[in-house]
C-alpha cells in the first residue's frame, strides 16, 4: 500500500490487521443473511434464496410450495432410474399382477424415510453422513461414506447402462453414448448454479410422464390390478424373494435418503419450511410409485401374457413393439433415456455429498468449483468411473444392476435405523425429534424392511 493512503501513525501491520477483520466481518454478515462464504459464487444465485425471501415476506402458499419445490421431486423420481426399471419390469414380466402390492408397500416406506430424512436435514443444517460424523464422531461418518461408496457405484454404472440401453435402441453404440452423457452433465452440475441445475433435472424428470402412457396403452385387466396393489400374496420361490427385496432396494434406495437429506440443506430447508417440504416429498413419492407400478403392469400385461422373457429395460422396450406397437417402444425408450441422465445426475451428487461431507468439507451446487475442488471432483471421479466400466465392450451389466439393487436391499435397515437413531435424538433434533406415534411408525418400517431382507437371506441359504 502507498503512503499517500496510509493514516498517519498506523503501521502497515495494523492495517493488514484491520483489514482482515473487515472482511471477517463482511464474510459473517453474508452467512448471517444466507448467502455464500464467499464472493466468487455463480453470477446468478440459486432458486433457494429468492423464494426464501418470498416466504419471509409472507406471500402466498404457491410461493411457500415452489420455495420448497425440488428435493421431493428429484429424490422420488430419481428412484425410476434404469435400475428401477428393470427391476419394475422384470417383476410385471416374470409374475404378471401377482407382486404388484410390493410397489405401494415401498412407496409408504419411500415416503416415510424421505420425511424422516428431510427433517433431519432441516433441524440439524447437516446431510445424512455429516449429521452421523457431528453425532457418533468421524470413524462412524467414515464407515458411511464407504458403505454409500460401494453400494452407489453399481448404480450409477446402471444409470449409464440405462444411457446405452436407450441409445442402442437407435443404433449408437455404448462407447459413443455413456461418455457423451458423462462429459455433457458434468459441464451441467460443475459449470451450473443450484437454481440452473435444479430447473434441468425437474424438466429431465417430467419424461418419466411417459411410462404412464405406457401402461395404458398395455390395456391391462383394471381389476387384478387393483387386487394384487391393494392385497398382498405371499412370493413362492428363491427368486420371487429376490424381485420382492430387489423392488423394496430400488424404490427405498440408500443413497435416494442420502441425497434429499443433503440436498433439503443445500436448498436451505428449516424447520419453519417442513409444512410444504412434506408435501414436496408425498407427491415426489406418490409419482415414483404410480410410474413404477404403470412400468410393472405395462409389462405384465404384455410380456408376461406372451410368455417373454427379458433381462433388462431395453429387452423390455424392444418386447413392446410387436405387442403394443411401435409407439409403446418409442415412449419406454424415451423414458428410459429421460431416467438415466435424471439419476446419472443425482447419484453421483448424492455420493460427492456424502464423501464431502464425510471429511468434513463443505459441498453445495451453489458455489464455484474453485473453492469446492472435492465436492466437484469426488463428483466427476465416481462419472468417470462408471462411464469407463459400462464402455467396456461385452460386459455383462445386468447382474451388476439387478444385484446393486438387492445390496441397496440388504443395507437399507442399517440406514433406516440411523435416520431412526438421529430423528429421536433431543440434543441434535431439539423441538423436531421424533414424538412417540412416530418413533413407533418408524419401528414397524425398519420391521417391514427387515422382514423382507430375511426373508430373502431365508430363501437363499433354503437353495
Amino acid at each position: 500500500m502507498s503512503g499517500r493512503h496510509q493514516p498517519p501513525g498506523v503501521s502497515p501491520h495494523r492495517l493488514a490487521a484491520i483489514h482482515k477483520k473487515a472482511q471477517h466481518l463482511a464474510r459473517a454478515r453474508r452467512e448471517k443473511a444466507g448467502s455464500p462464504p464467499h464472493g466468487l459464487t455463480h453470477a446468478r444465485r440459486g432458486i433457494a434464496l429468492r423464494f426464501e425471501r418470498m416466504r419471509r415476506a409472507g406471500l402466498g402458499a404457491v410461493a411457500s410450495f415452489l420455495a420448497v419445490l425440488g428435493p421431493g421431486l428429484l429424490a422420488g423420481l430419481s428412484d425410476d432410474d434404469p435400475a428401477g426399471i428393470t427391476t419394475y419390469s422384470v417383476l410385471g414380466t416374470d409374475y404378471g399382477y401377482q407382486l404388484l402390492w410390493v410397489i405401494p408397500l415401498s412407496t409408504v416406506l419411500l415416503i416415510q424415510f424421505h420425511l424422516i430424512a428431510v427433517r433431519i436435514g432441516a433441524a440439524t443444517g447437516k446431510g445424512f453422513v455429516a449429521a452421523i460424523r457431528h453425532r457418533y464422531g468421524h470413524g462412524w461418518g467414515y464407515f458411511a461414506v464407504i458403505a454409500l461408496l460401494l453400494t452407489n457405484f453399481g448404480t450409477i454404472c446402471a444409470e449409464y447402462a440405462g444411457i446405452s440401453a436407450a441409445g442402442s435402441l437407435i443404433g449408437i453404440p455404448s462407447w459413443v453414448s455413456a461418455p457423451l452423457a458423462g462429459v455433457l452433465i458434468s459441464m451441467v452440475v460443475v459449470l451450473g448454479s443450484f437454481h440452473r441445475v435444479e430447473r434441468i433435472l425437474l424438466v429431465i424428470s417430467a419424461t418419466l410422464a411417459l411410462y404412464l402412457v405406457d401402461g395404458v396403452l398395455a390395456g391391462p385387466d383394471w381389476s387384478s390390478v387393483a387386487r394384487h396393489s391393494l392385497i398382498p400374496s405371499l412370493p413362492t420361490g428363491a427368486g420371487a424373494w429376490v424381485a420382492v427385496a430387489a423392488t423394496l432396494g430400488t424404490t427405498l434406495a440408500p443413497w435416494g435418503l442420502a441425497f434429499i437429506q443433503s440436498y433439503a440443506v443445500d436448498k436451505k430447508i428449516t424447520v419453519a419450511n417442513l409444512r410444504w417440504e412434506r408435501l414436496d416429498v408425498v407427491v415426489g413419492s406418490l409419482l415414483t410409485g404410480v410410474i413404477g407400478l404403470a412400468i410393472a403392469v405395462a409389462c405384465a400385461a404384455t410380456l408376461h401374457r406372451a410368455g417373454v422373457h427379458i433381462e433388462n429395460a431395453a429387452d423390455a422396450a424392444a418386447a413392446l413393439e410387436p405387442l403394443a406397437g411401435s409407439f409403446a417402444k418409442l415412449l419406454f425408450g424415451m423414458g428410459l433415456l429421460g431416467a438415466s441422465l435424471l439419476a446419472a445426475a443425482i447419484v453421483p451428487l448424492a455420493t460427492a455429498y456424502s464423501i464431502a461431507e464425510g471429511i468434513g468439507a463443505q459441498a453445495s451446487l451453489d458455489l464455484d468449483s474453485r473453492h469446492f475442488q472435492l465436492f466437484y471432483a469426488a463428483f466427476i471421479g465416481v462419472t468417470v468411473a462408471a462411464v469407463s466400466v459400462v464402455s467396456i465392450p461385452g460386459l455383462p451389466l445386468i447382474p451388476l444392476i439387478y444385484s446393486s439393487q438387492v445390496i441397496n436391499a440388504v443395507l437399507l435397515p442399517l440406514h433406516a435405523l440411523a435416520l431412526h437413531l438421529l430423528a429421536r435424538d433431543v440434543s441434535l433434533m431439539g423441538e423436531a425429534c421424533s414424538s412417540r406415534s412416530a418413533m413407533l411408525a418408524e419401528w414397524l418400517g425398519i420391521a417391514i424392511i427387515i422382514s423382507c431382507v430375511l426373508a430373502l437371506a431365508v430363501n437363499w441359504v433354503a437353495l
